[in-house]
C-alpha cells in the first residue's frame, strides 16, 4: 500500500510563460484580489445608496498609490537589500523582482481613494467602509502567490499539514527541515473569516464606514501579530519582536482607540458629513 502524503505539497514553479511575456503567481493572484475587492466594495457601496461605478473609479486611483506604497513601505523597512556596499539602489524600483509591504499598500491606497473621493465629492468614509470587507478578500487571495513562491513560510513542524519547501527555499540553519508552517493558509484562512466577521457585525451593528474600516484594522492586525511570529523570513527586528509584529501592535491600538472613541457616531452623521463634503465640492 502507498502511504498518504502527510504534508501539503508546494507547486514546482511560480512563473508561467505566454510566450516571450512571464505570468507570475504573485501578480496573477494581486490582479484578481483587487477584481475581487472592487467588486464586493461596489455591492456593498450601492447598496447603501451609492452611485454604481464609483469604487472602480476610486481605484483608479487608490491601486497605483497602493503599489508604490507598498514598494516603499518595503524599501524602508529592509534598506540593506538596496543600499550599501555590493548592493544598487537601481533595484529598489525592480518591483517586478518582489518586495511588496501591505502596510504600504493600504497607506497609499488610501491616499489614493481620498484623493479620488474629494474629486468626486463623495465620503471618503463610506467609500473606505464598502471597501473593507473586499481588502480582507484581496488580502486573502494574495497570499496565494507567497505558496507558489515558496516564500514567507514559518517555522518547522510535523503537522499533517505542514508545508513542503524545497530545499533551495529554506533559510540557512533550517536545510535539514523539510516541512513548514504554510503561513500563507493561516493568514488566508484568518483573512476570510476576518471578512465574514465584518460583514455580519457590519450588518448587526450598522457601522459607519470609517468604524467598519477600524475594525478591520483591528481584526487584521490581530492575525498578523501571531502569524508574524510563527515566519522565520529574514526580516529586521526591533526589540524581541519582528519589526511588522510592533507594527501590528501600534496600528491594532489605534485603530481600537477610534472604534471606541466613535461609538456614539450613527450612518446619519456619515451621511450628514458625506453631504455636507458633496455640497463644498
Amino acid at each position: 500500500m502507498h502511504s498518504i502524503a502527510t504534508f501539503i505539497p508546494s507547486p514546482s514553479n511560480g512563473v508561467w510563460h505566454i510566450g516571450p511575456l512571464p505570468l507570475r503567481a504573485y501578480a496573477l493572484g494581486i490582479i484578481v484580489g483587487a477584481i475581487f475587492a472592487i467588486w464586493i466594495g461596489e455591492r456593498r457601496f450601492t447598496a447603501r445608496g451609492g452611485r454604481a461605478g464609483l469604487i472602480s473609479d476610486v481605484a483608479i486611483w487608490a491601486i497605483p498609490f497602493g503599489i508604490v506604497g507598498a514598494r516603499v513601505y518595503h524599501v524602508i523597512t529592509d534598506p540593506e537589500l538596496y543600499f550599501g556596499d555590493g548592493r544598487s539602489v537601481i533595484d529598489a524600483v525592480k518591483i517586478w523582482q518582489g518586495g511588496l509591504g501591505i502596510w504600504g499598500a493600504v497607506a497609499g491606497g488610501a491616499v489614493g481613494a481620498l484623493i479620488a473621493c474629494r474629486r468626486y465629492g463623495v465620503s471618503f468614509s463610506s467609500v473606505a467602509g464598502a471597501l473593507a470587507p473586499g481588502l480582507l478578500v484581496a488580502q486573502a487571495i494574495g497570499r496565494i502567490g507567497n505558496y507558489f513562491n515558496q516564500e514567507l513560510f514559518g517555522k518547522p513542524t510535523t503537522k499533517p499539514w505542514g508545508l513542503e519547501i524545497d530545499l533551495v527555499n529554506r533559510p540557512d540553519g533550517f536545510e535539514q527541515f523539510a516541512t513548514f508552517h504554510p503561513t500563507f493558509l493561516y493568514e488566508l484562512l484568518w483573512n476570510l473569516a476576518a471578512a465574514a466577521l465584518l460583514i455580519a457585525i457590519d450588518r448587526k451593528f450598522k457601522l459607519t464606514g470609517d468604524r467598519v474600516f477600524a475594525l478591520y484594522v483591528m481584526l487584521y492586525t490581530a492575525g498578523r501579530f501571531w502569524i508574524e511570529q510563527l515566519r522565520i523570513d529574514p526580516v529586521n527586528d526591533l526589540g524581541p519582536f519582528r519589526l511588522n509584529v510592533w507594527t501590528s501592535i501600534v496600528l491594532f491600538v489605534l485603530a481600537t482607540a477610534y472604534f471606541v472613541a466613535t461609538r456614539n457616531k450613527s450612518r446619519e452623521d456619515e451621511q450628514a458629513e458625506s453631504e455636507a463634503s458633496a455640497e463644498s465640492e
